[in-house]
């Protein structure tokens, strides 16, 4: 079973940084792609970035481009977003969630785990 759990939310101000972990099991966890997404108040899944595999490429969205960074500890099972400069518009809640293959394009099905909240305020 994929289980994913991700930690590391907190409040911080605009201008901070913070950084998510997300331990994953029950999976090959170099054989999946794995990307980070968040979903703010009122507003629709947003995937933020993205690990694939053969290669391992990291992909970002405009939002988060720049300033946050994906990374991957295949020893640990585990990813890692560092967030910097953090604005108002980054509050949401952030999951991590596994692909069902290596790819992060292409529709893949995606499981995803426990979330952590971020809160930035001004």
């Amino acid at each position: 079973e994929v289980q994913l759990q991700a930690s590391g939310g907190g409040s911080v101000q605009a201008g901070g940084s913070l950084r998510l972990s997300c331990a994953a099991s029950g999976f090959t966890f170099d054989e999946k792609a794995i990307g980070w997404f968040r979903r703010a108040p009122g507003k629709e899944r947003e995937g933020i970035s993205c690990i694939s595999r053969y290669p391992g490429d990291t992909f970002y969205s405009d939002s988060v481009r720049g300033r946050f960074t994906m990374t991957s500890d295949n020893a640990k099972n585990s990813v890692y977003l560092q967030m910097n400069n953090l604005k108002t518009e980054d509050t949401a809640h952030y999951y991590c969630a596994a692909a069902s293959g290596p790819a992060c394009h292409g529709n893949p099905h995606w499981d995803f785990g426990q979330g952590t909240q971020v809160t930035v305020s001004s």
